[in-house]
């Protein structure tokens, strides 16, 4: 038999957004010695903005990526250990370690786990969309839909975040354009009303039926035109041989997607961590200690694995120092330990 080689950590935070490396910072100031593990998309969402200007402290703003930068390298001041690893499994031991499995055969114990690892923006994969992105293309209006005041802006999607998105963008834009795929919308009915108010004051142009094809433009002068497919019937992507398909060019200055985010937890599959039907923690909340507690003693979420409303940096962070004081409280009650012992894998003979 051979034996499985485990590092023991006194506290594991999964992610290096802005959760994540909050909780690092606040982890590190109270001596956990935290390993912050990148995962796939290191830096998280906020890497994807090449300006933000509503997180504080920046009134000339900051680049999405100097700001993660920055903040690693406080949360190395303070004695984070900052490794690639994307998390693959999580278990619960029967000694109350939890055991953490990374895709590369790295294997942890550790006495407390943070999961920051986020949520990713659902995205179309259309001509354009990959090297558009931060350049006109974005997935957070309420994050980047000031810069591009007096534009005309299209956002794809259907469901309440399209609608509030839209609604939101009329602040700045000249026109926001809404694409739908089909004719009903997935909105509730309230903002539903509310965008057609918009429309009917025309802030907003609904065009239901309508799918986006591809984003035409540059990252030196961003987003200058769109192509849409258009068919009465619905899904026109799917009917593009179809006579009654019109495929169609549009002038717009920025595009926003409002199609869903899926959040990054999949490895607490089987772990009695309790997630939403859509895969998001559920933690304690409420308003005293304790709010980022999962059903699972030791293990913590903060950031967009949690929060499927706000998903704003600010309150990321915020929920990252949440999670790091709960653990530090939960880990007095930990006594300190020595490296695992070698285990046996399941699979060696």
């Amino acid at each position: 038999m051979t034996a499985e080689s485990t590092d023991h950590r006194r506290l594991i935070i999964a992610g290096t957004g802005i959760a994540g490396l909050s909780a690092a910072i606040y982890a590190g100031r109270a001596n956990n010695d935290p390993l912050v593990l990148e995962g796939d998309e290191p830096g998280g969402q906020l890497t994807l903005t090449t300006d933000v200007a509503n997180y504080p402290g920046f009134p000339e703003g900051i680049s999405g990526p100097d700001l993660v930068n920055e903040m690693k390298e406080q949360a190395t001041q303070f004695g984070a250990d900052i490794d690639h690893g994307v998390v693959e499994s999580v278990t619960k031991l029967d000694d109350g370690r939890i055991r953490v499995a990374c895709a590369n055969g790295d294997v942890y114990t550790t006495d407390a786990f943070i999961a920051a690892s986020g949520a990713s923006a659902r995205t179309l994969g259309v001509p354009g969309e990959d090297e558009l992105m931060g350049y006109g293309l974005s997935t957070c209006a309420t994050c980047d839909g000031a810069f591009f005041k007096g534009e005309d802006m299209l956002v794809v999607g259907g469901g309440d975040a399209a609608m509030e998105e839209a609604t939101f963008l009329t602040k700045f834009a000249d026109t926001v354009y809404i694409a739908h795929r089909r004719e009903e919308f997935r909105a509730e009915a309230h903002w539903v009303d509310r965008v057609q108010k918009k429309a009917d004051e025309g802030d907003i142009e609904i065009l239901r039926n309508t799918e986006l094809l591809e984003i035409h433009g540059s990252q030196e002068a961003g987003i200058d035109r769109v192509t849409l497919a258009q068919n009465e019937s619905g899904y026109p992507k799917d009917n593009l041989d179809d006579d009654e398909t019109e495929t169609v060019e549009m002038d717009v200055g920025a595009v926003f997607y409002a199609i869903g985010h899926t959040p990054n937890t999949e490895y607490f599959e089987d772990t009695g961590v309790e997630l939403d039907e859509t895969g998001y923690v559920t933690v304690q909340g409420g308003d005293g200690g304790g709010q980022t507690r999962t059903a699972v003693d030791g293990i913590f979420g903060a950031g967009d694995v949690v929060d499927h409303h706000y998903q704003q940096a600010a309150t990321a962070g915020g929920m990252g120092v949440k999670a790091a004081l709960d653990a530090d409280d939960y880990l007095e009650d930990v006594p300190e330990r020595d490296a695992e012992p070698p285990q046996a894998t399941a699979d060696d003979d």
